[in-house]
């Protein structure tokens, strides 16, 4: 029999959430003396950018200091500037020391608790005090910690907790690329009974798993911090994605010492279980109470999918049986013009832009990403490379992670993986990036050897790989670097790496870093050994410049606004399931290049135009594209036939040469001689007026809702205007504000937190938040000369489930 109040706390959390998508633990609070308490940390902190001495201290006056709320990234705010320390690697952005300090107080009902705090992300080198007890320090900005604030906190409500925080990243460079500042992801706190689940103590795995019938495993560890020994067992429910129970068990009751700890484990059966898959991200929910007798000490709530994922050496990945292609893409962290402290939705739009593309796996270059985006990687159904560090002993730049490396490498990588391993997303842990450390082998065998047992220990079903790179120079297939990866990992030296399968076929093989041209992708799709490829990139991204004023990367497949580039319907004409075809004029031909001789040679596309609308309106000859994946695509100019041209058995693109004239431009993609999809470019006329379309129609107070509103430069008819680019005004009327600003020019240095934005090839965007859940608001955009535009959207109530 399930006691009451275990039916109470699963009616509570039942009715937070939504059928098939209970919420996020952070959603959820208990009332005092039921269980465990999570509540956010996130509103009401005092920040200082700069050092101040005695910080830490309660007495420390802090009145004048900022008043926000995290997560926040201080980096953003700029200003650009070429001679910031960040360098072109930050994107000329600040770097330095900012101060934050959270008052808080604490109910007498806790008194007899243990009392925790929990950070997801503080970039970089974070020290945290409470009441002016310094708590720890932790280097790595990535990484996810938390600490125990029990016996140095003010109990009762008559004086407050301060709880403060110094992040510090002012060594520049640190990265290559734009890392942000500050308290840029979540916080919270915990309280639990002193005898409670530990933190990320719950390991769910489905050691079978298949249609008819699935294994649920629960492994939990428990910890007694009260001064007696007790008596604890643990019940564990699992409930469907539709909110059913479908298995329940109890362990046998075990004494536990005070101050020892007990590792509990259960199986459930599941017959006819709903497999978590690409097209059908099924999501379960485990639900853990701890007792002691009748007594209900603390309770977890874990989500996890059934499915079976593996890697095969001869046939590739494979989930739930089904040979799947792994089209990766791979992601840095910052969301543009929100910088480090991304909110969910600006995620949500560019998954589903990169979904419509074919893009169906995600590596988290070069370091752990924010747990809330696993959680969207889970419900969107998007399998995840989890990858740990961008550098081990040997720097990249002078203040990175190599300085840290031997002290905190382990304790990184095992924090990260027992965070992360509950996510059916993730198929892959990556333990770095072309790390330099590889030319000195036995050196760098010691290091990698350390980190996958590291992987292994804390879960044991999943593969390790690294991003090996330039093997020509450091020999890692021949020096035994390889063999202690479960899947062998290259970026960019595809013929190298299917060579070494065809040497050692027992190799299992995955692309973790490719270009985007042709080659790259026809190793992968020839070769069924070949598990897939993560292209670079799948969205700009701030840094990495060669030079100012360039201030962010231009290898996506989406601008940093979301929108999807030309060449990347190339990508959809492989990738895509649907009929397709996408016409670009290009206006030089592809180079060969070699640059670096760690790569294989080049080949650089040059710039490709959605558009017919060339700079030169005369007598001249283009050079029209078509991506399709049609049987037969058609060219028509103005009306008339330039021909029709089969698809290509290595699917290149079919390419006219096109006497230049104005007007309408037309391709059409048959299927069986049947129409399949077609695609038009017009000739753009004089700019007329301005016009808006945002992504979503309403928009919640919720820190995670946004509306990306494109304001886009026409002529008379509608058709974009490409070169455009008029400095647009914009207004908010109602309950709203504009967060930001942005466009897909990676050279300008205008700011993000502004009202107003220089179009780049006619388009530009205002990134909108709701103040409060309840009116209309309307965002005007103008510019001298053009008819302006305005758009309403509803502020709503936010939905229980978003993260």
């Amino acid at each position: 029999m399930w006691p009451f109040a275990y039916y109470f706390v699963l009616g509570v959390l039942l009715a937070h959430g939504q059928a098939g998508n209970p919420p996020s633990i952070s959603q959820v609070v208990f009332s005092p003396g039921i269980a465990r308490v999570t509540t956010s940390l996130d509103a009401d902190w005092r920040f200082l950018k700069g050092d101040a001495a005695g910080a830490e201290a309660p007495s420390f006056d802090d009145a004048k200091w900022r008043a926000l709320s995290v997560p926040q990234d201080w980096s953003i705010e700029g200003p650009f500037d070429a001679e910031n320390a960040t360098g072109g690697a930050g994107g000329f952005l600040p770097g330095g020391i900012g101060w934050y300090r959270k008052h808080f107080t604490l109910s007498g009902e806790y008194t007899d608790r243990r009392v925790f705090v929990e950070f997801d992300g503080v970039m970089a080198n974070s020290d945290v005090w409470i009441n002016g007890a310094h708590l720890g320090k932790r280097p790595y900005g990535y990484v996810s910690f938390g600490y125990e604030l029990t016996g140095n906190l003010n109990f009762g409500g008559n004086k407050p907790n301060i709880l403060a925080v110094r992040a510090d990243n002012s060594g520049q460079p640190a990265s290559r690329w734009y890392s942000g500042a500050g308290i840029y992801r979540h916080v919270r706190l915990v309280i639990t009974d002193p005898i409670h689940i530990v933190q990320w103590g719950t390991f769910i795995t489905t050691p079978q798993a298949d249609a008819a019938q699935a294994t649920v495993r629960g492994h939990t560890s428990i910890v007694n911090q009260s001064g007696t020994p007790r008596d604890i067992s643990l019940q564990f429910m699992i409930v469907s994605p539709d909110g059913r129970s479908v298995g329940t068990a109890t362990s046998q009751a075990q004494r536990v010492a005070a101050g020892r700890s007990v590792d509990l484990e259960q199986e459930i059966a599941v017959k006819t279980p709903r497999l978590w898959d690409l097209d059908h991200p099924n999501l379960y929910c485990a639900y853990l109470i701890v007792k002691s007798g009748r007594d209900m000490l603390d309770d977890e709530r874990v989500t996890f999918g059934i499915r079976d994922a593996r890697f095969e050496p001869s046939t590739g990945f494979a989930l739930n049986g089904k040979h799947l292609k792994i089209k990766g893409v791979c992601l840095h962290h910052d969301g543009g013009a929100l910088g480090a402290a991304v909110p969910l939705g600006v995620w949500e739009y560019r998954l589903k832009q990169l979904r419509t593309l074919g893009v169906n796996a995600i590596r988290t270059a070069h370091n752990p990403p924010a747990p809330e985006f696993l959680d969207l990687c889970d419900r969107m159904g998007f399998l995840v490379m989890d990858e740990m560090f961008d550098c081990w002993t040997v720097a990249k730049n002078p203040y990175d992670y190599h300085l840290y490396f031997n002290e905190w490498s382990k304790i990184d990588t095992r924090d990260t993986v027992r965070r992360d391993r509950n996510h059916p997303s993730i198929i892959l842990y990556s333990a770095g990036n072309e790390i330099r450390d590889t030319p000195n082998g036995e050196l760098a065998k010691q290091i990698l050897a350390g980190l996958v047992e590291v992987f292994h220990q804390n879960d044991p079903t999943r593969p390790v790989t690294q991003g090996l790179f330039r093997p020509n120079v450091s020999h890692d297939y021949d020096n035994g670097l390889a063999d202690l990866l479960d899947v062998v990992g290259t970026n960019y030296r595809d013929n190298e790496l299917l060579a070494a399968h065809q040497a050692v076929p027992t190799l299992k093989i995955i692309g973790t870093e490719q270009r985007h041209d042709l080659p790259t992708w026809l190793a992968a799709r020839d070769n069924i050994a070949h598990a897939g490829q993560f292209l670079w990139s799948g969205v700009d991204y701030l840094g990495e410049s060669p030079d100012w004023p360039i201030i962010a990367a231009a290898s996506g497949l989406l601008d940093r606004t979301g929108m999807i580039k030309p060449m990347a319907y190339e990508r959809q004409s492989w990738w895509g399931d649907e009929p397709v075809v996408h016409l670009v004029r290009r206006i030089d031909p592809a180079q060969v290049t070699g640059v670096d001789p760690g790569f294989e040679p080049l080949v650089r596309r040059q710039a490709q135009f959605a558009d017919w609308t060339p700079p030169d309106q005369g007598a001249h000859e283009e050079v029209v594209e078509a991506y399709s994946n049609c049987e037969e695509v058609e060219l028509y100019l103005n009306g008339k036939s330039l021909g029709a041209k089969p698809r290509n058995a290595d699917d290149s693109p079919r390419i006219w040469k096109v006497s230049y004239e104005a007007g309408v431009l037309r391709a059409v993609g048959k299927n069986n001689g049947a129409v399949a999809a077609s695609h038009e470019l017009r000739t753009a006329g004089k700019a007329a007026r301005i016009v808006l379309v945002a992504d979503r129609d309403k928009v919640s107070p919720a820190w995670d809702d946004v509306d990306y509103v494109t304001a886009t430069i026409t002529d008379q008819n509608g058709i974009v205007v490409p070169s455009a680019s008029d400095l647009i005004a914009f207004k908010i009327a109602g309950p709203g504000l504009i967060v930001a600003v942005d466009s897909g020019n990676n050279s300008s240095s205008e700011s993000f937190q502004a009202s107003e934005r220089r179009a780049y090839q006619g388009r530009c965007i205002a990134i909108i938040k709701a103040r409060n859940s309840r009116g209309r608001i309307s965002l005007g955009a103008s510019t001298p000369g053009l008819v302006g535009s305005s758009i309403t959207i509803n502020a709503v109530a936010p939905v229980p489930e978003r993260k």
